[in-house]
């Protein structure tokens, strides 16, 4: 396996560092927002690195064992994904050593920590770009971007004219990945965050660059300054070409979950593109891909998942519920598991409500329920997947994953309505009279004729072992 061994077994989530939490307000720029202000383009509210080790024990009580970071390094926005410096840690956010400490506390408590690679394009702050705005033909950086006319208009409005940038936004110019020299500069950079003991990077756009020996040095960097370390790539659509031994070991899993977030929305008329995309995405990747690939269910550029559900709890838990039980690693993103709300960016990027009277309970309950039952069944992490019943009329479907004795049942009712589940048990040769329980509330269930008959609420699911 060229995969690492950890992250089938891994339980990430995700921080946009400047809305989780203040752990150092002196680091705030001098027009900071007030927490919890309505989330802008510009407005920064005082997340940093710091906010993120005081709160570590509600990571650590929530149980997950693994976090993706969206960009840390210097930029002059709160989404940061207009670097000027790689090298450096963004000051509103902290410092080395403060990201030292970070790596220190998560590795201690056997967490993870994955970096947001951004190497499409950087800020037009970055120095090999102002270089080129100040000297023109004449900076020795000229071939490190894609020039159509000098000089360069990179400040008046508009979209970029005489130069490639990401979707023409004059700030994000796009860099000339086959420039020597800027494949090392970016090979370089992946190397020392990973020395500084980062597990991981996600890339994103990688499709950008659409250079498959540029992607296989990458790997090859990454891997031999730590062979465990973690790609995942931002693919928003099925794609086998980015998923393998000389690309990245998993994939940001978007097709799955904008299945899923359809079938939460339509029911039962849905159920049918539900199937076919859940078990095709299974097909569609090498075995050890498909457990790496790192499963969202709402992320920094999409709505919240309670948005996305209409603010249901039932529809909710049920998103969570198969999450956390197909292959691959769940990803929850910072404050979904409190039911925190948001449209599509800037609005889903709102700050972390401390004050838990704001909070959904119930999910957050749950949520961590299910966590501690994902690590307690290696079966969930590490088993076979196996349709057992797909009723598209009524809205069912259920799957097993089993590893060796250890079999779970996942039983969804993606319907409106009560309803009972004939499940047929057959392949998984458990006789009649065999009693099994529900996971998640120790209630009893007795196999009988062939089949476990579950009376599910609507739009619920129940985990069976």
């Amino acid at each position: 396996m060229t995969t690492p061994y950890w992250v089938q077994d891994a339980i990430f989530y995700e921080i946009f560092p400047d809305r989780f939490a203040n752990g150092d307000p002196v680091n705030d720029p001098p027009n900071v927002q007030p927490w919890g202000s309505p989330p802008t383009i510009h407005g920064f509210q005082g997340g940093d690195l710091r906010g993120i080790l005081r709160r570590f024990d509600y990571l650590l009580e929530l149980g997950i064992t693994a976090l993706y970071l969206t960009p840390i390094f210097q930029a002059s926005s709160t989404h940061r994904y207009n670097t000027t410096d790689y090298f450096k840690i963004d000051p509103k956010l902290g410092n080395l050593d403060d990201f030292r400490a970070l790596l220190a506390t998560a590795h201690r408590n056997n967490v993870r920590v994955i970096l947001d690679g951004v190497f499409n394009h950087c800020g037009r702050g970055f120095f090999a770009f102002s270089d080129l705005l100040e000297n023109g033909e004449n900076s020795p950086y000229k071939d490190w971007f894609h020039v159509k006319s000098f000089p360069l208009d990179a400040y008046t409005p508009g979209e970029a004219e005489n130069y490639l940038a990401w979707w023409k936004f004059k700030s994000l110019p796009k860099f000339n990945t086959k420039s020597p020299q800027v494949r090392q500069y970016i090979f370089d950079v992946a190397r020392y965050w990973i020395e500084q003991g980062a597990d991981g990077w996600r890339l994103d756009v990688p499709n950008e660059i659409d250079d498959d020996a540029f992607w296989e040095e990458f790997r090859h960097t990454v891997k031999s300054a730590n062979r465990d370390a973690y790609l995942a790539g931002e693919i928003w659509t099925p794609d086998p070409r980015w998923a393998n031994d000389s690309h990245f070991d998993g994939l940001m899993n978007y097709p799955l979950r904008d299945a899923l977030l359809r079938l939460l929305y339509a029911g039962t008329l849905d159920m049918p593109h539900f199937v076919e995309k859940a078990e095709g995405l299974l097909k569609s990747y090498p075995r050890e891909n498909v457990y790496a690939m790192y499963l969202p269910l709402s992320s920094h550029d999409t709505e919240r998942l309670f948005t996305k559900v209409e603010r249901s709890t039932e529809k909710a838990k049920l998103a969570f519920l198969f999450q956390f039980a197909y292959p691959g690693a769940p990803a929850i993103y910072y404050g979904d598991e409190i039911g925190l709300e948001g449209e599509k960016d800037p609005d889903s990027r709102r700050a972390f409500p401390w004050d838990q009277s704001s909070w959904n309970m119930e999910l957050y309950q749950w949520v961590k329920a299910l966590i501690a039952l994902r690590k307690r069944y290696p079966s969930l992490r590490r088993g076979d997947f196996q349709r057992l019943l797909a009723d598209y009329t009524n809205g069912h479907y259920v799957f097993t994953r089993t590893l060796g004795e250890e079999k779970v049942v996942v039983a969804m009712n993606a319907a409106p309505h009560q309803q009972n589940v004939e499940i047929p048990i057959t392949p998984l040769q458990w006789a009649n009279g065999r009693v099994v329980h529900n996971l998640m509330d120790n209630s009893r269930y007795t196999v009988s004729g062939g089949k476990l008959t579950l009376s599910l609420p609507p739009w619920s699911g129940a985990w069976i072992g």
